[in-house]
């Protein structure tokens, strides 16, 4: 399985030497550095990372290759992907967004809520944004064990109890 997961983003220069302001998706942020080297989603480039300092909204880091701010600029939005067996297995309730994104999501009785477009992370517990049947927003569910109590994803489903009126 030659499967990359996106670990992290840039979003452009940070200062005039050429570092970058990286934004990381990985449980600690500074952990990012330790998947190194990581690739664009092509493959056609590879960073290793030095992170220099925590900065708003991210980290300050030192990309290999990138040694001006034109250079670090040129790669704003660019994502950063490792190897899927580069991560570590996860314990049986934790999982990884990109595993989640695109399952079907059924209430308790078997019908269809949707399924998964994103993970969002709120600051306090993660939120699935479902594509849902019938409406014409997206529809942001609770990842927690009350709302979300089976993800199978050998099956490829999920299923919730979602709140009252969340689908009306």
């Amino acid at each position: 399985m030659n499967e990359k997961v996106c670990v992290g983003a840039i979003a452009g220069a940070f200062g005039v030497r050429g570092e970058v302001r990286l934004k990381s998706f990985t449980a600690i942020p500074e952990d990012i550095a330790s998947y190194a080297p990581l690739e664009t989603e092509d493959g056609a480039r590879s960073f290793t990372v030095k992170v220099t300092r925590q900065i708003k909204n991210g980290l300050a880091a030192r990309l290999s290759g990138v040694a001006t701010k034109e250079a670090a600029d040129d790669l704003r939005g660019t994502q950063l992907f490792v190897p899927r067996d580069r991560l570590p297995s996860l314990p049986d309730d934790e999982f990884y967004h990109a595993d989640l994104i695109g399952l079907e999501v059924t209430d308790t009785g078997g019908a269809s809520l949707g399924k998964v477009l994103a993970v969002i992370n709120n600051g306090a517990d993660d939120l699935l944004e479902l594509s849902a049947p019938g409406q014409k927003q997206t529809v942001l569910l609770p990842f927690t064990k009350e709302v979300v109590p089976t993800v199978d994803l050998a099956q490829g489903r999920i299923v919730a109890d979602p709140p009252e009126g969340l689908f009306s």
